[in-house]
């Protein structure tokens, strides 16, 4: 009965070690085989982590620096020049984006007949012209001729101007009519603003929108540059 009992533990052992693969020759010939399979696979997706990294790393550099730029305020300055001056951060936008974000902005462009998609930047200032002044009167005499009677007519005018103002006015006894005339010269500047640190610059942290009016009568009260990304 031993003999019989230490014969069985030998067959179940032996067959046990096939089954693990470690004495099939095919198996042993398909290994390499499998090994370069694997290390394509691998290579494979290691050019194409490196490949997307780069776009999805400045993907999310535009996202982040459009939600810096939502959460800002227009910013409002003199120049040197003592010239009214405003900046703010440029927001950086897909065509979809912008249609979204921008409805009415959007429609006012295709009305100008210009297509969303071969925009390159949008720009929107807001400004207001405020003018206190101070006018001598003059009287004039007008003669003019109604219904054959000649008719003398009083009326008094005034005159005030600048280098960016004109206003005219007439003042007569139940009404008053006036022309204002108001120039104003809009420089606008889009520049880097790099990343820092200690005294170490680079790459891009955001864009910047700096916009001067000329005219000393004008507040900027808004602006904003849309730059539209492809």
């Amino acid at each position: 009965m031993p003999p019989y009992a230490w014969h069985g533990t030998f067959i179940f052992s032996e067959k046990s070690g096939n089954r693990s693969g470690a004495g099939d020759p095919t198996f042993a010939e398909n290994q390499p085989s499998m090994n370069r399979y694997l290390l394509l696979y691998a290579l494979v997706l290691t050019g194409l982590v490196l490949l997307l990294w780069p776009r999805q790393r400045a993907e999310i550099r535009r996202l982040t620096q459009n939600q810096s730029a939502l959460a800002s305020q227009v910013s409002h300055y003199r120049t040197r020049l003592d010239e009214e001056a405003a900046s703010a951060q440029v927001l950086r936008l897909r065509a979809a984006e912008f249609e979204e974000l921008r409805a009415a902005d959007a429609e006012r462009i295709r009305q100008m007949g210009i297509r969303i998609r071969r925009l390159e930047a949008a720009s929107k200032s807001v400004t207001a012209t405020r003018l206190e002044l101070h006018a001598p009167l003059r009287e004039t005499v007008r003669v003019a001729l109604r219904d054959t009677l000649v008719v003398r007519d009083t009326v008094r005018l005034f005159r005030w101007r600048d280098a960016w103002v004109t206003v005219e006015g007439m003042l007569r006894d139940d009404s008053v009519a006036c022309r204002v005339e108001s120039v104003d010269t809009l420089r606008q500047v889009v520049h880097r603003i790099p990343r820092r640190f200690l005294f170490i610059r680079w790459g891009t942290k955001a864009l910047r929108q700096e916009i001067v009016s000329s005219n000393p009568h004008t507040r900027i009260v808004y602006t904003e540059q849309v730059r539209i990304e492809r």
